[in-house]
C-alpha cells in the first residue's frame, strides 16, 4: 500500500491540537482593513476551532497530523 499525500494547502492554514480540534485563522483579516473597526480587528486576531463536520474533512486531508 503506498503512502498517502498530504494537501499542502490544508497543511498550511490548519493546525490539530493536542485533543484533536482542528484550529484555523479567522478570515477576513488579509486586506481592506481601514473600513474595519478597531474592535473587530482585534477579534479577528484570535483564532478558532472548526466544526466538527468540516474539522473530519481537513483531517482526512491531512493523514499523517
Amino acid at each position: 500500500m503506498p503512502k498517502l499525500k498530504t494537501k499542502k494547502g490544508v497543511v498550511k492554514r490548519f493546525k490539530i491540537t493536542k485533543s484533536g480540534k482542528v484550529k484555523k485563522r479567522r478570515a477576513n483579516r488579509g486586506h481592506i482593513l481601514s473600513k474595519k473597526t478597531a474592535k473587530r480587528k482585534r477579534k479577528l486576531r484570535r483564532s478558532s476551532y472548526l466544526v466538527a463536520t468540516d474539522a473530519k474533512k481537513v483531517r482526512r486531508m491531512m493523514p499523517y497530523g
